[in-house]
């Protein structure tokens, strides 16, 4: 009887043992709807096999280590060479081994590449997100490459390799390479045309001397970068290689990391140009039109981690009070913490549905869909990063103190979950790039109410929706000052479009009647309770492996 006091009941089994992909039905549902009937068993194969992956107890535990010993920066070798060199546990190689050779950047050259590595995308970021920023700069960088035949044609072949080669060498002597990016300034910050580093030509035509000092470098320790600068006609972007052709390192001086909120597996350094050796990449003057593209593509990214975050948060969740029993029965089972599951549930399942039929679009290729990335990306990633913090603290309450501790892993979720509204232009500079598109490209809104208007008639809250932000259309006046809520509607409307497209009834039901028809209030747990909100949370419940 000395030992009863230690008996533990009552607890949650730990969420491992499962498929990541194939357990979330919205993500699965998405793929399936998305990808060409001849691709389907192939794609639908290989997303299950990460998720089985993804779901592993050893998996899970390699993204905790990676995250309790964060990376550590050596400037100088034990005899005073400096090498600014970043160490990082090795549980973080094997995670960024498994993406890159899961083809998470690889999606250029595949039959239905941007939807098999969204999906992906989601499904690994809910395992460690850290390392999702130079599998993020990586596949980014290959549009923006292109701006130049002869590099996109050296450096495409490494970028898309599935091959992860971690070692500091030439490039061309390697099967694969990792890309990073270093454009903001101490005194820019988003406004990159305020970047002071200054680009001298060389007698070699293309190549430059870079002197400056970059606030932020994502990924320090990768191949390559894409670095902003001022040449003599303007702004201008730049490869610059970690280690020259003949082996030498360049001029790469990395002058601290940054102590971040979360993403702490992932170093984001300080970085000092002096004489660094550099390739031009598109025209000079030209640089933030040759980044744009890669720009897009990581902004979507910044929609699919959020959507994978909100996701695991949901699983974590529902999963918890599955299996916890209160008050005489299990907590899934109580009305009011029903309604709290259903209204997290259907804001993830928004979001993924959204970020999978932008990404779709971007496989597509064609003008229409181009049009409508070029509103609906913006859009998206103002709205649906604003809604994953709001998602990671709710879900961290339902486990109640359970998920105010570390063990747990939900506190790990709440600190990243700000980061994908603040990485490539925070709220402001998405919704007014919104306002932007608008302007500058009315195709763009035509493609968006023809994709929105798909829906029409379904649903009478989707057509006041609808109307409403034709309404909000029409008067621009000052719209600068409201380009927040603008963005917020068209994300809104976007989402129920789909949702009463592609959801099942009861999903599109109560984010219909939540989120665009008012019946809903600020907080979650505020649908009304007439609807059908034990099948959401069904819906969401991650399903474990009996075998397991």
């Amino acid at each position: 009887m000395a030992g009863s006091t230690h008996l533990v009941t009552n607890q949650v089994p730990p969420l491992v043992g499962y498929d990541v992909f194939s357990a979330d039905r919205a993500l699965a549902a998405a793929v399936e709807r998305h990808v060409e009937p001849e691709l389907r068993e192939e794609v639908l194969g290989e997303l299950s096999a990460l998720g089985r992956t993804s779901g592993s107890a050893q998996v899970q535990e390699w993204g905790a280590q990676a995250n309790e010993h964060p990376p550590r920066l050596h400037t100088h070798d034990r005899y005073g060479h400096r090498i600014d060199e970043v160490e990082f546990h090795p549980a973080w190689h094997r995670l960024l081994g498994k993406g890159v050779s899961a083809g998470l950047t690889a999606a250029w050259g595949r039959p239905a590449g941007h939807l098999r590595r969204a999906a992906a995308f989601v499904v690994w970021t809910q395992v460690e997100a850290g390392n999702g920023c130079p599998l993020s700069m990586t596949h980014a960088a290959v549009p923006a490459l292109r701006a130049d035949p002869d590099l996109a044609a050296e450096w495409e072949p490494r970028l898309t390799s599935m091959i992860y080669d971690r070692e500091l060498r030439p490039a061309h002597l390697k099967a694969g390479a990792l890309f990073g990016m270093a454009m903001t300034e101490k005194q820019g910050g988003s406004d990159v045309r305020a970047n002071t580093t200054s680009a001298r030509p060389l007698a070699e035509a293309g190549t430059y001397e870079l002197t400056g000092h970059k606030w932020f470098c994502s990924a320090p320790m990768s191949d390559g970068f894409l670095v902003l600068a001022q040449a003599p006609e303007g702004l201008t972007c730049f490869l610059v290689p970690r280690v020259l052709r003949d082996g030498s390192r360049n001029v790469f001086r990395i002058q601290r990391l940054k102590d971040k909120l979360g993403n702490r597996s992932n170093a984001s350094a300080e970085v000092e140009f002096d004489g660094t050796w550099a390739r031009r990449v598109g025209e000079e003057g030209r640089g933030v039109r040759t980044i744009i593209e890669m720009v897009a593509a990581t902004r979507l990214d910044c929609v699919l981690g959020s959507a994978g975050l909100m996701r695991q948060a949901v699983a974590q969740a529902v999963h918890h009070c599955t299996h916890r029993e209160a008050f005489g029965g299990k907590l899934v089972d109580k009305p009011l913490m029903r309604n709290v599951l259903a209204d997290l549930a259907i804001e993830s399942e928004a979001a993924t549905t959204l970020a999978l039929r932008l990404a779709a679009a971007c496989d597509d290729g064609g003008e229409q869909e181009r049009a409508l990335l070029r509103i609906a990306v913006p859009a998206a990633k103002y709205w649906v990063t604003k809604r994953c913090p709001a998602v990671a603290v709710e879900a961290a309450e339902c486990l109640g103190g359970n998920g105010y501790v570390e063990e747990s892993g939900m506190p790990r979720l709440v600190r990243e979950s700000p980061l994908n509204s603040i990485w490539e232009g925070a709220g402001n500079v998405q919704a007014l790039d919104v306002l932007r598109a608008l302007r500058r490209e009315p195709g763009a809104l035509d493609a968006y109410l023809r994709e929105v208007g798909r829906a029409r008639g379904a649903d009478h809250r989707l057509d006041g929706a609808i109307k409403n932000l034709l309404t909000e259309l029409a008067d621009l006046e000052g719209v600068e000052g409201r380009a927040r809520r603008l963005a917020e509607r068209l994300a809104l409307v976007l989402q129920g479009s789909l949702l009463v497209r592609f959801a099942p009834p009861e999903v599109a039901d109560a984010f219909c009647a939540a989120r665009l028809g008012g019946d809903g209030g600020a907080a979650f747990g505020t649908l009304p309770h007439t609807l059908d909100l034990a099948a959401v949370v069904e819906r969401a419940r991650p399903e474990l492996d009996p075998a397991s």
